[in-house]
């Protein structure tokens, strides 16, 4: 088959493997297509944990057709034992001649191993088509996997000078419907979603996913080394659920923190140094949860701290066509940069209207 195919073939694993956006984690999103004499033959795409792979579910529906067809697949066919066994057993079994993968899977149970044995068992195996592509859909679980340290994505909505709130306080609502609608799918696929406790005073806000598919809700996290969340307070209130969790410093007594746990809120305490925590032990705390992606939503000081620990891979900003001036808001807190050579730098992904506002991407470099 010629390239063209391959990426057409390629393309439509990655839309398979969208598919399972919300619902897959703690596992990375994976599409499977396998193609015989340039015809589709079967094809499938991973779930949730504890069903089948990908590639073995259109394995499956190829049957005897699988026969020395090729297999296209976004991730490296995983060669461990886990929830379900590995998906290069099932290649092999299969008599599969070639598989093409989009990229490898950093992950240290696979990391090469799954190339590796397929290539043993006389499978050809071919990397890189649209491997960009492949490793944005699954850019979270590829760079906890390198490194055990969530994925930090800052979400910002700002006036077009970068306010975030009035001189009043006053932040309800500077974008659009659309653009709301946008951060419950940036919601939908984080694990946590995280706001400083001067949000939870000044906004009360609910930090779920509403009207978006994904399998249970994200943690709702507030930075808050004085414990100074309120009770009644919708964070406090939902979390009977077991996913609020409140990072506080390691002073607070345990005679402050029992009303709290009563409602079911979980405590992170940290050191601090400073009077401020370190993203290494938020970053292993959160890591010990199961988050890999981590949604920062405010306030600016919030904002700052992330930015200021090189913490943050992607910025997702909502620019609403307004100007607030001098004494609103905003959107970042003091950095002390000194230097423009020190100043946190992004490069522009994408930029589009949602809506009446601006909707910029950009990735750390």
């Amino acid at each position: 088959m010629t390239g063209i195919d391959d990426r057409r073939f390629m393309a439509r694993a990655l839309k398979l493997a969208a598919r399972g956006q919300g619902t897959t984690h703690p596992n990375p999103m994976v599409g499977a297509v396998v193609v015989k004499k340039g015809v589709v033959v079967g094809e499938g795409w991973h779930r949730k944990p504890g069903e089948p792979h990908a590639e073995t579910l259109a394995l499956q529906r190829a049957g005897r057709a699988a026969r020395g067809a090729t297999v296209y697949v976004n991730l490296e066919p995983c060669d461990h034992h886990g929830r379900t066994p590995p998906c290069t057993r099932a290649i092999i079994g299969a008599s599969v001649a070639r598989v093409v993968a989009a990229c490898e899977d950093p992950h240290p149970l696979v990391s090469g191993r799954g190339i590796h044995h397929l290539r043993e068992a006389g499978i050809r195996v071919d990397l890189g088509v649209l491997r960009e592509r492949a490793e944005e859909l699954n850019r979270a679980f590829l760079h906890h996997a390198r490194g055990a340290v969530p994925y930090v994505t800052l979400k910002l909505a700002s006036t077009l000078d970068g306010r975030i709130a009035t001189s009043g306080g006053e932040s309800r609502w500077i974008t659009g419907e659309q653009a709301r609608r946008r951060v419950h799918l940036l919601r939908a696929q984080a694990d946590a979603v995280l706001v400083g406790v001067g949000t939870v005073v000044m906004d009360d806000p609910r930090l779920t996913v509403r009207n978006v598919r994904r399998r249970g809700q994200p943690f709702r996290v507030v930075l808050d080394p004085s414990l100074r969340t309120p009770l009644e307070s919708h964070i406090v209130r939902s979390a009977s659920d077991g996913r609020t969790l409140i990072v506080l410093g390691r002073g607070v007594s345990a005679g402050r923190r029992r009303a709290y746990q009563e409602k079911g809120v979980r405590f992170l305490p940290l050191p601090r140094r400073s009077g401020r925590f370190l993203w290494p032990d938020l970053a292993r705390g959160l890591s010990e949860l199961g988050v890999l992606h981590l949604l920062v939503e405010g306030g600016s000081r919030t904002a700052a701290w992330f930015l200021a620990s090189s913490a943050v891979q992607r910025l997702e900003l909502f620019m609403a066509p307004a100007v607030l001036g001098e004494e609103g808001v905003p959107a970042v807190g003091p950095l002390s940069v000194e230097r423009l050579a020190l100043a946190p730098r992004f490069r522009l992904k994408q930029y589009r209207l949602v809506g009446g506002d601006l909707h910029i991407v950009a990735e750390a470099e």
